[in-house]
């Protein structure tokens, strides 16, 4: 018996692994966060037991795995995005080892990638940013020293800003020293869902224009150089007369 903690990716049913996608169709239990997971992501599944776990808190949910573990049932742990980011995978995988129980993480799309991709954007570009930040927004849960939110803003390299859309203005007076009043930054909404949405604008009118959306929750921001520009230098791998193991 495993626990399968499977990516099911930012909401598109078809941006799951094909791994995940089997799993999910093979477990005879599932557990899913349904408040971030659509049910179209379980289509196809033989389960004998469906649940949905945003309904529950952390000890109900290790109930149900052990129950499973007690009758020899892999379970499908169906989380949103990648589990490894902001999945709270953590503290079930500290119970399930306290309990002798097997588990396997299987990656998703992230949410920041899969925003990169309806902006038309590469993160990364030659002479504007080779590293890319994923973080939250500090709000109840405070952030461990050293990632305070000035401190992380102060590489000035792309950012993807989590759980942070109410607190925007606030992140823009502390992206502004560092980024400057006509950096880029986006806004989306709901990557990949049916009613996907996003606004695209700088630092001195983001706050306006996300307003006018109404945007206030499951919303990811990228700010960054990367989003609006043309003028950086080619790569090095598909320069002509760079040669590599590939092309002598």
């Amino acid at each position: 018996m495993t626990v399968f903690f499977i990516g099911a990716g930012p909401g598109d049913p078809e941006l799951i692994t094909v791994k995940g996608q089997r799993l999910i169709h093979s477990c005879p239990v599932i557990i899913y966060a349904g408040s971030l997971v659509p049910e179209a992501v379980l289509q196809g599944h033989r389960a004998e037991q469906v649940v949905n776990s945003a309904e529950l808190h952390l000890e109900q949910i290790i109930e149900l795995i052990k129950e499973a573990h007690a009758k020899g049932q892999d379970v499908a742990r169906v989380h949103s995005g990648d589990p490894s980011l902001y999945g709270a995978i953590g503290e079930q995988i500290r119970c399930l080892r306290e309990l002798g129980i097997p588990f396997e993480i299987v990656p998703g799309v992230t949410a920041t990638a899969a925003c990169a991709a309806l902006l038309g954007a590469e993160l990364t570009l030659p002479d504007i940013a080779q590293s890319v930040i994923l973080t939250r927004y500090a709000d109840k849960t405070s952030m461990p020293a050293g990632e305070e939110f000035a401190s992380l803003a102060a590489h000035g390299t792309t950012m993807a800003i989590h759980l942070g859309v109410n607190h925007l203005s606030k992140i823009v007076a502390e992206l502004l020293p560092h980024y400057g009043a006509d950096c880029p930054i986006a806004v989306v909404h709901r990557a990949t869902w049916p009613d996907q949405d996003w606004v695209l604008g700088t630092l001195a009118d983001i706050v306006e224009k996300v307003q006018a959306k109404g945007f206030r929750r499951t919303a990811l921001i990228l700010v960054g150089r990367v989003l609006a520009t043309d003028s950086f230098s080619e790569s090095s791998l598909y320069r002509a007369g760079h040669a590599h193991l590939y092309r002598p």
